[in-house]
This record gives structure tokens, sequence and C-alpha cells, in this order.
């Protein structure tokens, strides 16, 4: 889509003319209608091309590897990376389609990949996995802006990110921390940027929003060397700035079902915080010292960034009760100093902060009629008290009547947002 569509769609979403829903189904429209829908077929089938041709060659190789002199195995360990490098240097100079880029593009990647394994089991080069996936990630990644190849951008993050755990979590050759993984992600960014803001509405960038947050929750346990509660804290100052990602400007044009970072942050938070709202979990204290500078950075640059995102959004400014999921970070911040006055503040805070914000995604659900987040709401009330049911001293027939409770709520909401929208229509 061009442009000058888009900036006029922009335009109208400001002056209230058009919603965000109908912008995004234009924008998907003119989309359907410049990208053929049998090119965007031939592109995967390309590219799963080239991956069936790559195991391949790997397996007829491998059948016969032991007859072969080590000159012939060394040729043959390079040959699919020279015809990789030249059908894509025959791309680039032609000007071939997409289609031609992203399955030349491919199948280098994993010419890359084989050519340096086999070449080290030759000559019995030392090294490690973890060696060995950052070397081919590294000597790959131009080709996300050499021939502009989303595919080898995807496996960019997956294999960035098999590095990253299997370092820092000591799957292989022990535990480290994986500081060539936020090299790699630091290096991609400008590609993720400049395809959020012309190809928002294209499904590899759908793919990236989900896959990125989902990477580095992955990962985020690799920087840290705590005992799990203050971790599990540490998580919940990641998942709001997450969350608060997903409500930047450069987002605002996606539908929620595209926006990975809202929704990922959003359930995660949930997750999380109900995980320490039990008295149990602040019944012993924690000790401060424990921590390290290391954990005292991230920390530090968790919160600065969370609260400079929700400074630039004016979310302190035009606050509501819509946007209590967005202070999450800062509000865990004082229920965490609250411990050190009594273990039971901080669970009784949490649980009315998890009520609110049950509270505030189904006031969202019957103001926009929104049915997913209606019950949305509803579910994160239902997990409060089920959470509950395992940790207090309540009678079996209150707690019986809590669940009708909720059972009729969900049902009544329901039936009255569906009256609701048929009075509109």
């Amino acid at each position: 889509m061009s442009s000058k569509i888009i900036k006029e769609l922009q335009t109208l979403i400001e002056e209230k003319v058009i919603s965000i829903e109908v912008a995004n189904k234009i924008e998907a429209y003119y989309d359907s209608k410049n990208i053929p829908q049998n090119n965007r077929l031939l592109t995967v089938f390309g590219v799963l091309g080239s991956l069936l041709v790559g195991l391949g060659i790997i397996l007829v190789l491998a059948h016969n590897w032991d007859q072969f002199s080590r000159s012939i195995k060394s040729i043959l360990a390079f040959l699919p990376l020279v015809i990789g490098q030249i059908v894509v240097g025959y791309s680039l100079l032609k000007k071939k389609s997409k289609i031609w880029l992203e399955s030349s593009g491919v199948f280098l990647f994993f010419s890359v990949g084989s050519c340096i394994s086999l070449i080290s089991q030759i000559y019995n080069i030392p090294g490690n996995f973890n060696t060995f996936i950052v070397s081919w990630v590294l000597l790959c990644l131009p080709l996300i802006y050499l021939i502009k190849s989303k595919g080898v951008l995807l496996l960019t993050i997956v294999f960035s990110t098999i590095y990253a755990i299997s370092l820092g979590y000591g799957f292989s050759d022990g535990k480290e921390i994986p500081w060539m993984y936020l090299l790699i992600l630091s290096l991609i960014i400008p590609k993720y940027y400049t395809l959020i803001k012309k190809e928002s509405a294209k499904n590899v960038t759908v793919i990236l929003n989900w896959l990125i947050p989902l990477s580095f929750i992955l990962v985020f346990g690799t920087f840290l060397s705590l005992n799990h509660k203050f971790e599990i804290l540490l998580y919940i100052f990641l998942l709001g700035l997450i969350y608060n990602i997903g409500h930047l400007n450069i987002f605002k044009q996606i539908r929620l079902s595209k926006n990975g970072y809202k929704i990922i942050g959003s359930v995660g938070l949930v997750i999380v915080l109900l995980i320490t709202s039990s008295k149990d979990f602040w019944s012993n204290s924690f000790n401060i010292s424990t921590l390290k500078i290391k954990e005292i950075i991230i920390v530090s640059l968790l919160l600065i960034s969370t609260l400079v995102i929700l400074i630039k959004n004016d979310t302190f400014l035009n606050f509501n009760v819509k946007k209590v999921f967005l202070v999450s970070p800062v509000l865990m911040l004082c229920i965490f100093l609250m411990h050190y006055l009594s273990d039971l503040l901080p669970a009784i805070s949490l649980n009315i902060f998890i009520l609110a914000l049950g509270i505030s995604v189904i006031k969202r659900g019957i103001d926009t009629s929104n049915f997913v987040f209606l019950n949305y709401g509803l579910l994160i009330i239902t997990s409060l008290i089920v959470t509950r049911f395992f940790d207090t001293d309540l009678t079996f027939v209150v707690r019986g009547l809590l669940f009708i409770l909720v059972g009729v709520g969900f049902f009544a909401s329901n039936y009255l947002m569906v009256k609701k929208s048929k009075k509109k229509n």
C-alpha cells in the first residue's frame, strides 16, 4: 500500500472519522490487491523447497560420507555454500522477485551452518555448540539487509534464542551470560522497526510481534542469578515493560490479535501477579544484600524504560481505570517496599490490585462492546478466586457460593452485552 494512503488513514484516525479497526481492514484490502495470493504461496513454497533441498543434500552426503577423502569432503562442504552465494548474487544482479531472494537467502543460511559444522568435523577444529550457533548467525546476519530476507530474519531470532538458552541455562558446556544475544537483537532492531512502519499488516511482521517478546522472556532468566522470589518480581517489571511497548504510537494502528506485546505482557502479568498474591510468598523477608550490581542495573533499566514510555504516552496525565495495567511495574515496586512494614500488606494490596485489573478490563469490554475484553476481565477475577480457594480457610459453602456468583456473572454480563449489541444494530 502506498505511503499516501497510509498517511490519509492516519489522518482519518486522528480526526476520529474512522476507527483503528476500519483502518486496518482498509490496509489489509489494499495489501491483498497489491500482492497476489499466488506470489505469497510461491514465496512460502520456495522457502520450504530450499529447506527440503538442503536436507536432501545433507542426507545423501551423510550416507556416503565415510567413503570420501578429506579433500573431497572439504569440496562437498563448501559446494552448497558456493552455490548459495551464486544464486543470491544472481538474484540481486538480475533483480529477481521476492521468491528468488527469500529462497536463495534461506538456502544460503543453512549452507553456512552445514559448512561450518562439516569443516570443523573434517579437520577436528575445537569448539562447542554455542560458539557454532553464534558464529553461524553472525555470518548470515548481513543477509537480512543485503537481500531483505524476512525468512533469514526469523531464523536469526530463533537460532539466537536457542544459543542464549543453551548458554545461559547451562544446557551444553557451562553456564554463562549470553551477551551476544543482546548484540544480535540490537543489530536486527532497525530492520524490525522498518517492517512495523511500512508493513505492519504483513504476516511476517505479525509473527515478529509475537516472536521477539517471547524470545526475550525465555532468555531473560539467563541474565539473573537470584533466588526465585526476586526473579519473579523482576519478571513483573519485564512483562510490564513489554505491555507498555505494545502501547507505543508505532503499534496503535495494529489490531490486538497482531500485537503480541499487549497480549503476552497482559497475560504474563496476570499469571505472575497471581503467583505473588499469596501471603506465603511474602512470609520470608527479601534480603536486599543478595542483590548484585548486575541485577540493580537490570531493575533500573526496566523501570526507567517503563517510566519513559508512560510519560511519552501521557499515561499519568490522562490516567483512568482502563490504564491500570500500564502502571503495574510502578505499583509493584510500591507493593514490594510495603513488605518491610508487614507481610500481610503486600498480599492484600496485590489481591485488590488484581481485582482492579479484572474490573478495568470488564469496564473496557462494556464500553467498547467487546466480548473478548469482557470475558478476559471475568477470567482474571475467576483466576483470583481459584487461587484463593487453595490458600484460605473459607468453608466449602462460601467457596461454592463464590463460584456460583462468578458463573452467574459470566452468563449475565454476556447476555446483557448481546442485548446491547442488538439494540445498536
